[in-house]
């Protein structure tokens, strides 16, 4: 199956929980810092779950362009996917609007949690109906940041209920982990276009 309609079904459903997690953000009704600083947590979540979202756009989109073709299961491994990120809107507010209280925060990093496996999880699809010796194949590689990803989640979460600082820094950490560029995928795709 051609891969287009997917990665434009994709692409729509993060748009929208980007719009839906701005549309949350309440701005103050008085003009004054000290009024700013009321909805300066809410902003921050809002500002980690943006990133998040955009890191996963950015990996979607170059893991599909080394993809060739989509089958039923990496249609429904998409789907889930999206689905754990479709919870990252709800679990941002509810992080956000409590302050970092203990269970919205846990509840943050485990959303982020199963959106890591879902990802993996679709990544291992592809793989396999790509084979061993693919343009993603050879990207991926041992895939560090894939492998350490989680393990920080679920410290995070497990530190949200001793002190739920903890976690938000380690899920800030984790998030710029991803925004150091990786050109695994880029490197091997000019390696495999045609010059000119």
């Amino acid at each position: 199956m051609n891969k287009t309609r997917l990665e434009a079904f994709s692409d729509g459903v993060l748009a929208i929980l980007i719009t839906i997690m701005v549309l949350e953000l309440k701005a103050p009704h008085a003009g004054t810092l000290e009024a700013l600083r009321e909805v300066a947590m809410p902003f921050c979540a809002y500002l980690l779950s943006f990133l998040y979202l955009g890191i996963y756009w950015n990996n979607h989109h170059h893991m599909f362009h080394a993809t060739k073709v989509v089958s039923g299961s990496i249609l429904w491994a998409n789907l889930h996917l999206l689905f754990w990120l479709s919870l990252i809107p709800f679990v941002t507010d509810w992080m956000g609007e409590s302050h970092l209280s203990a269970l919205p925060t846990a509840a943050y990093g485990t959303v982020l949690l199963l959106a890591a496996v879902a990802y993996w999880i679709l990544q291992q699809c592809i793989l396999c109906q790509e084979g061993s010796a693919s343009l993603l194949a050879r990207a991926v590689g041992r895939d560090l940041k894939g492998k350490l990803s989680p393990v920080g989640y679920a410290i995070g979460i497990a530190a949200a209920f001793w002190h739920a600082w903890i976690s938000a820094a380690i899920y800030v950490a984790v998030a710029l982990i991803w925004l150091i560029p990786d050109r695994r995928i880029e490197r091997e795709l000019a390696k495999h276009e045609p010059a000119g």
